[in-house]
């Protein structure tokens, strides 16, 4: 987080934004009264059919969450059918009109597990639990300050920054909540660092990357590590400050990033070894969001300096066996210039085709561009406001 101050336009959703807001919206399911309007969902064909319903490994399309901005309780769930090649924008509402307040306010994290898609919505402070085939809404499940999702055995966990969504330098520590997914309610907690944000589980443990946010300039600068058998603390890992996202290789490896300070220090990409649980390598690769895809590490950078107001985007591929920089422009033709702000990133295993959103203006709706596997455009679709969060899914979604 940053002090409360001129923030650059559109970074109000991430974990630095959200606390120029302190207004705390709360959704809940009920029903919709007579005069409410739903806005209906929305099909554009954007692509031929990339796979078959005989197909049964490849991926059938993905779920794109919508964040919305900060305060306007815009989050929304669109949909690609790797099927048919259509794009439908905006499902939650038709499919679910008895839900108010519809998605909420601020979607952070989607991921899909146990035949459920499950959206982490911050400001709502819920994690709202869908049908993974309908997007039909089954629970919601409260905890406050709500950020990321990870799942293990019959538990889901979801990180915490357990205050208010506001600057503090008294802030208290966060913690990640375990959920019994077969009670889908909250059966324990355990206290971390200072605003942790993305998690991810290895072996037996959990990993939780600390930024801290909340404090600046005082950022966490630390990793929890989590028995996942005790859930207790085991380890705490000192890395870099303001981190959030963590990405674990085929190799085991655990790929960290840090947001840096706006100022002096620069976003970067560390590497941690479980084995000995200590920093084993770092490049000077700015680290916005990451994903895998094989042995390959899609990265991008919008990295803001308060020293010459300007951004600097950047995208890069990271092989990680080497830990080497494979390319510094993995989008080939020239697109990238008309990405204002890239904001998702994301493979897809079947095709590997891959996937940036453009966020745009933050208050508009944004864009997803789909690129060949070399990096050259094969479409482009309007999404709802940010677009960010993506879940592929290999069960063809039955829409009514």
């Amino acid at each position: 987080m940053e002090e409360k101050r001129k923030i650059p336009n559109g970074n109000k959703n991430r974990a630095f934004g959200c606390a120029l807001m302190s207004i705390l919206l709360l959704s809940t399911a009920s029903c919709r009264t007579e005069d409410e309007y739903i806005v209906p969902s929305q099909e554009e064909q954007v692509d031929t059919a990339q796979v078959s319903m005989k197909d049964t490994a490849s991926v059938k399309g993905f779920y794109l969450l919508n964040e919305g901005n900060m305060g306007s309780n815009k989050c929304t769930l669109d949909y690609y059918d790797a099927l048919t090649g259509k794009y439908i924008r905006n499902i939650y509402a038709e499919v679910n009109p008895g839900v108010v307040k519809e998605l909420g306010d601020v979607g952070n994290d989607l991921q899909i597990y146990d035949g459920k898609l499950w959206a982490v919505i911050n400001c709502s402070h819920f994690v709202e639990v869908m049908d993974a085939a309908t997007a039909k809404h089954i629970t919601q499940i409260s905890i406050p300050n709500c950020r990321y999702i990870a799942f293990h055995d019959r538990y889901a966990y979801v990180s915490s920054y357990a205050g208010p969504v506001q600057i503090d330098p008294n802030a208290r520590l966060g913690y990640v909540a375990r959920i019994d997914i077969d009670r889908m309610e909250v059966i324990d907690t355990c206290t971390v660092g200072y605003q942790p944000d993305e998690i991810v589980v290895h072996g037996s443990k959990l990993y939780v990357a600390n930024s801290g946010g909340y404090r600046f300039p005082n950022y966490d600068r630390t990793i929890s590590v989590i028995d996942l058998n005790t859930f207790t603390v085991t380890n705490t890992i000192d890395v870099a400050i303001n981190l959030h996202r963590l990405e674990a290789d085929r190799q085991g490896y655990i790929w960290v990033s840090s947001r840096g300070d706006y100022y002096g220090y620069g976003s970067k990409t560390y590497v941690i070894d479980p084995h000995t649980e200590t920093v084993c390598d770092s490049l000077d690769v700015p680290n916005s969001e990451m994903t895998l895809a094989g042995d390959s590490l899609y990265v991008y950078g919008t990295d803001w300096s308060y020293v010459t107001n300007e951004w600097t985007i950047s995208y890069h591929i990271i092989n990680t066996r080497t830990r080497k920089v494979v390319t510094d422009r993995f989008i080939t033709d020239g697109t990238d210039r008309k990405i204002r702000m890239p904001y998702g990133v994301a493979v897809n295993r079947t095709t590997r085709e891959f996937y940036v959103t453009d966020a745009g203006n933050y208050v508009s709706p944004g864009y997803l561009y789909c690129f060949t596997p070399e990096g050259t455009m094969k479409w482009r679709v309007r999404t709802g406001d940010i677009p960010a969060h993506f879940a592929f899914t290999t069960i063809p979604l039955k829409y009514e």
